[in-house]
């Protein structure tokens, strides 16, 4: 292995994201706060961070019904393209 390569420097740093991982994740096993970027514990009764999951779980509520109704409306130019000219043409003539 050549010290100097780029190899190198991918596994220092492969090898420091696997740590970080493991030492978080076995902090949440037992109960203590997991730690950011710089190690200092994120505090889960810190008021900003509720009042940023709040905002977070509105978002991802209105972002859902989003893509629900995105997925109907995908749903029904799926019909129109594969179905026969005709049949669409009568459709719509059917509703006017």
């Amino acid at each position: 292995m050549e010290w100097g390569g780029p190899t190198f420097v991918l596994a220092l740093i492969a090898i420091s994201t696997a740590g970080w991982v493991i030492n978080n994740w076995i902090r949440a096993r037992h109960g203590y706060a997991p730690s950011d970027d710089w190690g200092n514990p994120v505090s889960r009764d810190d008021p900003e961070a509720a009042r940023k999951f709040e905002l977070m779980a509105k978002e991802n509520d209105r972002l859902l019904g989003q893509v629900d109704r995105l997925q109907d409306r995908i749903a029904v130019l799926e019909r129109i393209a594969t179905d026969p000219a005709e049949r669409t043409a009568r459709e719509i003539e059917k509703l006017r």
